[in-house]
C-alpha cells in the first residue's frame, strides 16, 4: 500500500470481486479499504489461497493497464532494502504518476498483453525474425558482427558513424562483442580527453540491440540527454529508443513510460528517473559521470542512480557500464574487486589526445611570475588566453561560483559581511546593486562593519558575471558570453571568445576550445567535504575535455600548486591514479565506500530513540553526535561491507517500531549519503 508508515512496509491479502477479474492483474493501480479509509495500492500477485482467514474485497481497479513489471518490483525491494527505505517509497520514485489523458491515448490494440505471474516468464516471447530483424539493424550501425548482418532489415536511415571510438581503448572491441554476442560484461570506462562520450554509449547500445537485448542509460542532465538523444537516433534510427525525465512533464514522461513498458522500443534513456525504467530483455545499464551530485535521489529512500543500476545487473544477468572523464572511489572499487573491468587507453594515445595541461603554482612559474600565488589570473593564464584568441580560437574560463560578487568583505578589516538579522552572508548581485543577504533576502543598503565600523566593501569570492565582466574589459572586443545556472548554452562557435561558465555549464565548441583556464581553484579544494578532491578533478577534467588536443594548439591552465594530488592527477590526466588513491585513504581512514555509512538526523530525542531501539550489528561504530541544519543534529553509524544488508535491516525496523509508537518527531535515515558532514 501507498502508504509512508515503515512498520506497513509489507505486502497484504484481499480477495478480488468476480467483477474485477479480468482487471485485476499483477502490476496494475488499485484502491484497498485499509484502517476505514481507501489508500492506493499496487497488485502485486495473484494466488488461490491465503494464510488469513478473513479478508476485505479491493474497492477498485484504478487502471486496467499493468504498469508494474515483476522485474522492477523486484528492483524495487531490493533498492528498498539496500537503503533502509519502504517499498512504496521506491514505487513512487520507479513509476511516474498516472496521466489518464496519456493512458487513454493507448488503444485496446496496442494495449499490453497480460503481464504473467511471478513465478512465469516476465515478457513474451520474441520471434526469431523479430529478433534477426534488430540484430541486423543494429549490428551493422554498431561495427559488430552478428547475424544477417549484411541484409540490413528494420535498420534506420544510414548515417554515417565511425565504430572505431573504442578501438582506442585496448579492451573496447571485445566489450563491444561481448555485449554483441548476448554475454554481460561489467566495465568501468575512463574516457579520453575530447571523446564524444555519448557515441561511444551509442555504440555499446547499439550492439547489445544487435544481440536482441535491452538497454537503460541514465545521464546527469538535460544537457547530456540531448546529446545521448541525438548520437542514438543516428545509430538506431528514430523511433527506437524512448527518453525519460521529469523535465519532459506529466503526459509525454507518461507516454515514454508506457511505450517501454509494452516493448515499443527496446532503449530507454534518461535522468535518474529512467534507472527504474521497465525495458524487456534488458542486456545493458549504464551511467555516464557517476559522481555528479544529481545522480542522487533527494527523495527518500535517497537512492543513487549508480547503485540502482548496479543492483539492477545483478538481479537481471545484464552488462553494466560505468563510464566518465572522472573515475570516483566507488567505480574504482569494482575494478579493485573484479567486480568490472577498467577499459581505458594506453598513455601514448592519452598524451595524444590530451591538451597542454600547465599550472600556475608549480616553482618555474612562480620564478617567472612571483605574484602568481596570490593573483586570481596570473600572468600565465592571461597570455594563455591571448594567444588563442590571437589564433582565432575560443576560450573557456571556468569559475566555480555563479552570481557577481557571492561574498564579499569589509575593505577595512576585512571581516566577512554578515546580515544584521540571520548572520548570513551577504552578496552583491551586480555593480551598481545593493548588498543583500544570500539566506534571507535582506537588503543591508546602510551596512556597518561591527568590527571596525567601515561602511567600504570588497570582494571576498568573485562569481562568473563578475568575471566575465574583468574579461571583457581586459579583452576589448572579443565576444563574452556566460553559461550557468540562469542560461545554460549548449554549444558556441568555433571563432575568437570569451566562454565563461559555472562547473557542469560548459558548452561544447566546434573545434574544440584553444584554452581551457580553471579559475579559483581555492573554492573547490578547500571545502569541507569528503569528495571534495574528487569533485574538484571531475569538474576540472570535465572542462579540460572540451579543450582541442596539444598538437592542435588545446592549452589548459589550473590555477593551483602543481604538488597537489588533484592537480598532478589533471596533468597527467590520470582519474585512475586519484581515484586508486582516494580509495586507499579511505579504506584507512573507514570512510565509504570501503565501509557502509549510514546517517541518522533528527531531533536529539528522536535520534536517540531510534538507535536505541536498534538492533545494530555487533561491530557497528556510533560517530557523534555532530550539530546538523535547523537545530537537528546527527549520528554516524558504521560497519563493515559485509554488514551492510543487517544494518539497513536494524534501522528499518527501529523506523518501524517508531512509527507503530506513533512517536511525533521525525528521523531521516540515509545510506551512504554524498555528504557526511
Amino acid at each position: 500500500m501507498d502508504v509512508p508508515l515503515p512498520h506497513l512496509d509489507r505486502p497484504f491479502d484481499y480477495l478480488v470481486p468476480e467483477a474485477l477479474d479480468a482487471e485485476a492483474r499483477p502490476g496494475v493501480r488499485v484502491k484497498v479499504r485499509f484502517a476505514g479509509q481507501l489508500v492506493d495500492g499496487w497488485l502485486l500477485e495473484r494466488v488461490a489461497e491465503s494464510d488469513h482467514p478473513k479478508l476485505a474485497y479491493l474497492e477498485k481497479v484504478v487502471s486496467p493497464v499493468p504498469v508494474l513489471s515483476p522485474e522492477v518490483a523486484r528492483l524495487a525491494r531490493a533498492v528498498a532494502d539496500r537503503y533502509a527505505g519502504s517499498l512504496a517509497d521506491v514505487l513512487r520514485l520507479a513509476v511516474p504518476p498516472r496521466h489518464a489523458r496519456a493512458e487513454r491515448s493507448v488503444t485496446a490494440a496496442d494495449a499490453p498483453a497480460a503481464v504473467p505471474t511471478s513465478d512465469a516468464p516476465t515478457t513474451a516471447p520474441t520471434t526469431d525474425d523479430t529478433r534477426t530483424a534488430a540484430a541486423e539493424a543494429a549490428s551493422r550501425t554498431a561495427g559488430v558482427d552478428g547475424p544477417g548482418a549484411a541484409a540490413g532489415a528494420g535498420r534506420g536511415p544510414d548515417v554515417p558513424l565511425d565504430p572505431r571510438g573504442w578501438r582506442d581503448y585496448p579492451a573496447g572491441p571485445a566489450l563491444l562483442r561481448a555485449l554483441a554476442d548476448g554475454r554481460a560484461p561489467r566495465a568501468v570506462w575512463s574516457a579520453l580527453p575530447g571523446e564524444d562520450w555519448a557515441d561511444r554509449y551509442a555504440d555499446a547500445v547499439a550492439a547489445t540491440v544487435a544481440g536482441g537485448r535491452g538497454a537503460v542509460v541514465v545521464v546527469a542532465d538535460g544537457r547530456d540527454l540531448d546529446r545521448l538523444d541525438a548520437a542514438l537516433t543516428a545509430v538506431l534510427g528514430p523511433g527506437r529508443h524512448a527518453c525519460l525525465a521529469a523535465a519532459a512533464g506529466p503526459a509525454r514522461r507518461y507516454r515514454a513510460f508506457l511505450a517501454a513498458r509494452r516493448g515499443e522500443v527496446p532503449v530507454v534513456i534518461g535522468t535518474r528517473a529512467a534507472m527504474f525504467a521497465p525495458v524487456e530483455r534488458l542486456g545493458l545499464v549504464a551511467v555516464w559521470d557517476d559522481g555528479d551530485d544529481l545522480h542522487a535521489e533527494p527523495r527518500a529512500p535517497y537512492p543513487h542512480a549508480r547503485d540502482v543500476l548496479l543492483t539492477r545487473s545483478r538481479l537481471t544477468g545484464a552488462a553494466a557500464l560505468v563510464g566518465g572523464y572522472a573515475r570516483t572511489a566507488e567505480a574504482q572499487l569494482l575494478v579493485e574487486t573484479g567486480w568490472a573491468r577498467e577499459v581505458v587507453a594506453d598513455r601514448a594515445t592519452v598524451r595524444a589526445r590530451m591538451p597542454a595541461m600547465a599550472p600556475t603554482g608549480d616553482d618555474p612559474q612562480l620564478a617567472r611570475d612571483p605574484g602568481a600565488a596570490s593573483a586570481r589570473l596570473p600572468s600565465l593564464a592571461w597570455t594563455t588566453a591571448r594567444d588563442a584568441l590571437r589564433a582565432d580560437l575560443p576560450v573557456l574560463v571556468q569559475v566555480p561560483r555563479r552570481g557577481y560578487l557571492p561574498s564579499i568583505a569589509c575593505a577595512d578589516c576585512r571581516a566577512p559581511a554578515r546580515c544584521p538579522h540571520c548572520a548570513g552572508p551577504l552578496g552583491l548581485p551586480s555593480a551598481q546593486g545593493t548588498p543583500a543577504c544570500r539566506w534571507c533576502g535582506r537588503v543591508a543598503a546602510a551596512y556597518s562593519c561591527p568590527e571596525c565600523g567601515g561602511r567600504r566593501l570588497r570582494a571576498s569570492v568573485t562569481g562568473a558575471r563578475r568575471t566575465a565582466e574583468e574579461l571583457g574589459r581586459a579583452f576589448p572586443g572579443v565576444p563574452v558570453r556566460t553559461s550557468g545556472r540562469e542560461e545554460v548554452l549548449a554549444g558556441v562557435p568555433g571563432g575568437a571568445g570569451l566562454v565563461i561558465a559555472t562547473p557542469g555549464a560548459e558548452p561544447v565548441a566546434e573545434g574544440g576550445y584553444g584554452a581551457v583556464l580553471l579559475l579559483d581553484s581555492w573554492a573547490l579544494l578547500t571545502r569541507a567535504d569528503l569528495r571534495a578532491g574528487e569533485e574538484t578533478l571531475r569538474r576540472w577534467l570535465a572542462g579540460a575535455a572540451l579543450a582541442r588536443p596539444g598538437a592542435a594548439g588545446g592549452r589548459v591552465v589550473v590555477v593551483a600548486d602543481g604538488a597537489l594530488a588533484p592537480v598532478q592527477a589533471l596533468l597527467r590526466w590520470d582519474a585512475a591514479w586519484f581515484a586508486e588513491r582516494e580509495l586507499a585513504e579511505r579504506r584507512e581512514l573507514g570512510f565509504p565506500p570501503a565501509v557502509r555509512m549510514a546517517s541518522v538526523t533528527g531531533a536529539a530525542d528522536a535520534v536517540a530513540d531510534l538507535l536505541a531501539g536498534a538492533r545494530l550489528p555487533d561491530d557497528a561504530e556510533l560517530l557523534g553526535p555532530v550539530p546538523a541544519d535547523e537545530g537537528r543534529e546527527r549520528m554516524l553509524v558504521r560497519v563493515p561491507r559485509a554488514r551492510a544488508a543487517a544494518l539497513a535491516e536494524a534501522l528499518h525496523v527501529a523506523a518501524g517500531q517508531r512509527s507503530a509508537r506513533k512517536a511525533a518527531d521525525p528521523v531521516r535515515l540515509q545510506v551512504d549519503p554524498l555528504s557526511l558532514f
